[in-house]
């Protein structure tokens, strides 16, 4: 009787591939906060994360390529691959009827964010005038907000409950001011306030500039 090969089951190699991937972003994470952009070294990370320089090298490419990394894992607060339009939060934001509920539900989402992602923001956009490298990451972080607000304020706009003066261009580029990392700085790590506060006035501030 022939022998009846089993197929090759992968999983387990994707799964350590993962884990190691997951080990270096949260390396880079930790050594960024403490020690800087510049100061920090793919072999410091690697040493960390307990993997080669060679294999970083290999997963991310450049310094500022896992830069990007570790804002793509703290903005979504995990390491799934779901957009974060498709996540549930985002979700119960879309099924809210009310619009100010609505609103509110987004402030809260967007504050958590802001506390997950807000230290790495900064490095990126600061880091950017002293390592050319990390411009084009910034310019992609305004990008995709962008786009995120696009797709919200089209949605927004879709309900029929916003001002009737307010055109979906309008509403995109006051929700892209109001959740700015600058303005979270400002008030949240410059002034002290609590992160409730600021939730509180980011929902305020939204249903003021966009309902009657």
């Amino acid at each position: 009787m022939a022998e009846v090969k089993r197929p090759y089951d992968a999983s387990g190699r994707r799964e350590q591939a993962a884990a190691r991937r997951r080990a270096v972003v949260v390396a880079a994470q930790e050594l960024f906060a403490r020690d800087g952009f510049r100061a920090t070294t793919i072999a410091a990370v690697a040493r960390t994360a307990g993997v080669s320089a060679e294999s970083v090298y290999k997963g991310f490419g450049t310094k500022a390529a896992l830069a990007k990394a570790v804002f793509d894992r703290v903005i979504a607060g995990d390491d799934e691959p779901v957009p974060v339009a498709l996540r549930p939060d985002a979700k119960a934001i879309q099924a809210e009827p009310d619009i100010r509920v609505k609103l509110a539900l987004y402030a809260e989402a967007a504050a958590a964010r802001q506390v997950r992602s807000a230290g790495v923001q900064i490095l990126i956009r600061d880091g950017r005038h002293v390592d050319e490298s990390l411009e084009e990451v910034w310019q992609s972080l305004l990008t995709e907000r962008l786009t995120g607000m696009t797709m919200l304020a089209e949605h927004l706009h879709s309900t029929g409950r916003l001002r009737a003066d307010l055109d979906v261009d309008e509403v995109r580029d006051l929700l892209w001011t109001c959740i700015s990392v600058e303005l979270y700085e400002l008030l949240v790590l410059n002034r002290g306030w609590t992160v409730d506060r600021y939730t509180t006035w980011l929902t305020r501030t939204l249903v003021s500039a966009l309902c009657d």
